[in-house]
């Protein structure tokens, strides 16, 4: 499915930031030149640009089919992990396993909670709503439902707004939706690349591109049945 692509601003900076980060001390003590080190940061950033457009949000209600569910993501997509039922430990143990399989399969992996929680756990990124302006090391989402929290994403930098419920959904049982017309007056002001969540699969998604969407995520439509 062609999505309408937005520029999804300073995200080639930060990982071309985070490349240098983490190799210029190490090809320095090597002996390897500054210029081959710009190079292959140059081809990192090639390479994981632009942002996921499909995005599977994890939930405690898959149980075991959230493997399955990320077997099946297309490469490049994106995964951020909530479960934010379970314990500190439980948690760190599950987005520990979700990053290994998001490292073999070259997904997007962020997780919802603090800044630091990403930096502790290794994430790509960050899924937040708060005024906190954080690392540009580190991808930013952000959690958005009404107009003034898309201009809190705005002034934040938030890279990708995910912009939700536009319709019924089992995760926010009893919610109200926002339905498609409220959606598109909201998505269409945006500054920032909006991701629509809530009762999304393919086919709403497609309906939506008229309003400018740079991708969509669900939890239902992107999770196998269960046996």
């Amino acid at each position: 499915m062609a999505m309408s692509v937005i520029s999804a601003g300073s995200r080639p900076a930060r990982l071309a930031a985070r490349a240098m980060c983490s190799c210029t001390a190490s090809s320095r003590s090597a002996g390897i030149s500054p210029v081959v080190i710009a190079l292959a940061i140059g081809s990192r950033v090639r390479r994981r640009h632009p942002l996921p457009t499909l995005w599977l949000m994890t939930d405690e209600r898959q149980g075991d089919r959230l493997w399955p569910a990320l077997r099946a993501l297309p490469r490049g997509s994106g995964v951020i992990v909530r479960h934010y039922s379970l314990g500190k430990a439980a948690r760190r143990a599950l987005i520990a396993r979700i990053r290994r399989i998001a490292r073999r399969r070259r997904l997007v992996m962020v997780v919802a909670g603090p800044e630091k929680l990403a930096l502790a756990t290794r994430a790509d990124g960050y899924h937040a709503r708060s005024s906190h302006i954080g690392s540009p090391m580190l991808l930013r989402t952000a959690a958005v439902h009404n107009l003034a929290e898309l201009r809190l994403a705005e002034r934040v930098g938030a890279d990708l707004a995910f912009l939700s419920p536009v319709y019924a959904t089992t995760s926010h049982p009893g919610g109200r939706a926002m339905g498609r017309r409220r959606f598109g007056l909201i998505a269409r002001q945006s500054r920032v690349p909006i991701v629509a969540l809530g009762g999304i699969d393919e086919e709403r998604a497609q309906s939506l591109e008229p309003f400018g969407i740079y991708g969509w995520a669900a939890v239902g439509a992107l999770t196998p049945s269960g046996s």
